[in-house]
């Protein structure tokens, strides 16, 4: 049994056991395994901002750790709630680097979960004239972006 399909199931006895009747699909992409679970009952993972989509996908990782490694993401979506999402959060790093730019004064986005802060990176090194950073101590942190000396 691939690794895939031993986490599509695990995340379908984790809905079932909630009473959810989600439908997962999986697509693989050179990033990331993403399991996009569909159905009606959805709006129970992604109410109040995705926090049970967020729990669900923190369960997934936490249960899969070893055998993903560091090289190996599967992400948990719902309905494409979370496609949206990262949609929207590299539009908002893309316009607070364009901020950054023409401020010259250093623009900060947060606090940002890890997966977040992720996203944007991702999308401030698509931009060879800025930066971006993290700082903070906890697991919400925030990201600073500037431009490049």
């Amino acid at each position: 049994m691939s690794l895939t399909t031993e986490i599509t199931e695990f995340v379908q006895k984790v809905v079932g056991a909630m009473g959810l009747a989600l439908t997962p699909a999986i697509e693989e992409t050179p990033e990331a395994t993403s399991i996009n679970l569909q159905g009606e009952d959805g709006g129970v993972l992604v109410r109040r901002g995705g926090e049970g989509l967020q729990a669900l996908q923190h369960i997934v990782a936490t249960a899969f750790r070893r055998q993903l490694g560091d090289d190996n993401r599967v992400v948990i979506d719902c309905n494409g709630f979370r496609k949206d999402k990262d949609l929207e959060l590299r539009q908002m790093a893309r316009f607070v680097a364009e901020k950054a730019r023409s401020s010259g004064v250093p623009q900060e986005m947060g606090p940002l979960n890890p997966y977040e802060r992720r996203i944007v990176h991702l999308a401030i090194a698509e931009d060879p004239t800025v930066t971006s950073e993290s700082i903070g101590d906890a697991l919400m942190k925030t990201v600073i972006i500037s431009t490049k000396k």
